[in-house]
């Protein structure tokens, strides 16, 4: 049985929070077996709570059926000792589709993803999030990224209309914009941040009341990252400097090489940790043999995970 949405508000703000990687097989189609793999190797680390089919599960190259499988097999493989918390995404109906699929499935929460190519104003973003939370019974946490920009006002409409949202997850990195919304809505809702490689960002989106972060890097160095979110927590600034220096800035450098990096570099950690996802799918496209070789030179820095 899910947890409620409050319980949920409760998790999301209290710890360290990942997106495990879809795995794909040669074919590219989704492997199970080895996904279940990953999910019993990642929930045995100390993160609160698990983002299934999200970005970096590359929740917009999946097929309604596939999407269904994995959310079922990561509240299997889970329950009982991690929330699973389900992307959705696309327009409106399609979005409620997935969320009532999801929640169908077991999932604990739902994160709404951007939506699709054309920009909305204000009103029709609010009526778009407002009718998915209405779809489901769960928490709902809301990723301002890309397309998706809600400011103040809008997501406190939306939180006074809808019960069930309980994050607001940044993917902008905007202070003003991030300030006003903690000042309008104060604890209402649970603040995650969500930039690409969030550690780098960790001690600023700290000093704005964001009290955590979803990582990537936990999917292939996960006793690192839980190391490096802990030591945000502590104030542990020298750890948090040698961890940026030695290995966060310059795989920051191999991200930034190429476009859709972000979800390709992570997928290729996990290769050369020997958790492999297999391939990305197309539009994206995988690191070269080259950019294997750097990463694995940055991983080897961090010793055994």
């Amino acid at each position: 049985m899910s947890i409620d949405a409050q319980e949920l508000k409760q998790v999301i703000g209290a710890g360290l929070l990942s997106f495990p990687l879809t795995d794909f097989d040669e074919q590219h189609d989704f492997n199970k077996s080895s996904y279940r793999k990953r999910l019993e190797w990642l929930k045995s680390y100390d993160a609160s709570a698990l983002f299934a089919a999200g970005g970096t599960g590359e929740f917009f190259s999946l097929a309604k059926d596939e999407y269904a499988d994995i959310i079922g097999t990561a509240v299997d493989e889970c329950r009982g000792q991690m929330p699973i918390i389900a992307g959705t995404g696309y327009g409106t109906r399609v979005a409620i589709e997935y969320a009532v699929e999801a929640e169908r499935q077991g999932a604990d929460g739902i994160l709404i993803l951007p939506h699709y190519l054309t920009e909305a104003d204000q009103e029709g973003l609010r009526r778009h999030v407002v009718a998915i939370c209405k779809s489901v019974s769960i928490g709902v946490i809301v990723y301002n990224r890309g397309l998706c920009r809600l400011n103040a006002e809008t997501v406190e409409k939306i939180a006074d209309e809808c019960p069930n949202l309980v994050g607001f997850k940044d993917g902008f990195g905007d202070i003003e914009l991030m300030m006003s919304i903690r000042s309008r809505l104060g604890d209402r809702l649970a603040y995650i941040g969500g930039l690409p490689t969030a550690e780098v960002f960790a001690s600023a989106c700290k000093a704005m009341g964001v009290s955590t972060y979803s990582s990537a890097v936990f999917n292939f160095i996960p006793r690192t990252a839980v190391e490096f979110y802990n030591a945000s927590v502590n104030n542990d600034s020298a750890t948090m400097d040698h961890l940026l220096k030695t290995f966060f800035f310059p795989y920051l450098e191999l991200r930034n090489s190429g476009q859709g990096y972000a979800v390709s570099i992570v997928k290729a950690g996990a290769t050369v940790v020997g958790k492999t996802a297999g391939p990305v799918r197309t539009p994206l496209c995988d690191l070269s043999p080259a950019q294997h070789e750097q990463l694995r030179t940055l991983i080897d820095r961090l010793g055994p995970q």
